[in-house]
């Protein structure tokens, strides 16, 4: 009787299998930023090209619970993406024409465990304590170990924000960025003990327990790249060390008209 009810219950947990949460903080990290700059990258300043605008930072406070990536790396990015709109970044309201503010709705991630197989557990433990056992102490059973055909753990990152700029003298309303929603994945599998099998948007196509199998990239793949330019390439867009305005040089028609020979007589004159 006992052997049969370990037998039906081992075969519930391979039947239904289980599913807990975990916590990755590298992986997080990764997750919260990616999502982040996915976000900030939708959004578009260059209505402002040109103008001097003041970021202000007043309504994106820190959180604790946001971990690493906090609201100085979202300030950051936002500044960039100003930056690289072509819009004059002024350090002090007074000497900016616009005003932007910016705010985090959601910045956080979620992780999952699906096992399709047999969990690590105490099941003959649990067993073995609705059997009445004979006197004296009795050893505790051992705990059967995880046994899995396939597991996977996928995680997902999310960034919401929005912006909306104003004149700082008259106050009127010039921008609005809309709302900004964005999501970052990460996904690991194992197949009969194999892996880990890696996909999503921080690994950068599939790999293997972290070497990369195909180097050929997708249109998804190649289009977020496309949008994360300004955060993920190393770009130079004026590489000159000062402004200065370009110096006139006078063409070789002018400086012949110009030239007056010791006769008095010019060149056009002759």
């Amino acid at each position: 009787m006992l052997i049969r009810s370990l037998a039906l219950l081992l075969l519930a947990a391979v039947s239904v299998g289980c599913g807990s949460t975990k916590s990755r903080t590298a992986t997080e990290q990764l997750l919260a930023s990616d999502a982040v700059d996915a976000a900030i990258a939708q959004v578009d300043f260059t209505p402002l090209e040109g103008q001097k605008v003041f970021f202000d930072r007043n309504y994106i406070t820190n959180d604790k619970s946001t971990g690493f990536v906090n609201c100085d790396y979202v300030v950051s990015a936002i500044r960039q993406q100003i930056i690289s709109s072509g819009c004059l970044l002024q350090d002090s309201k007074e000497d900016a024409d616009f005003i932007i503010e910016g705010r985090i709705g959601a910045l956080g991630t979620n992780s999952h465990d699906i096992i399709y197989g047999l969990p690590a557990n105490n099941l003959l433990n649990a067993a073995a304590s609705v059997v009445p056992s004979p006197a004296g102490a009795v050893a505790p059973l051992p705990t059967i170990p995880e046994i899995s055909l396939a597991k996977k753990n996928d995680q997902i990152g999310a960034a919401k924000l929005g912006l909306f700029a104003y004149h700082r003298e008259s106050k009127q309303r010039v921008w609005q960025s809309g709302t900004a929603l964005a999501r970052s994945d990460a996904k690991d599998m194992w197949f009969f003990g194999a892996g880990p099998f890696q996909s999503g948007s921080v690994y950068g196509g599939l790999r293997f327990a972290g070497t990369r199998l195909n180097h050929e990239q997708d249109e998804n793949d190649l289009r977020r790249e496309a949008e994360l330019s300004h955060f993920r390439e190393a770009t130079v867009f004026n590489p000159a060390a000062t402004f200065q305005e370009p110096t006139a040089y006078a063409t070789v028609e002018e400086e012949d008209a110009s030239i007056v020979p010791a006769g008095g007589e010019t060149p056009a004159e002759k």
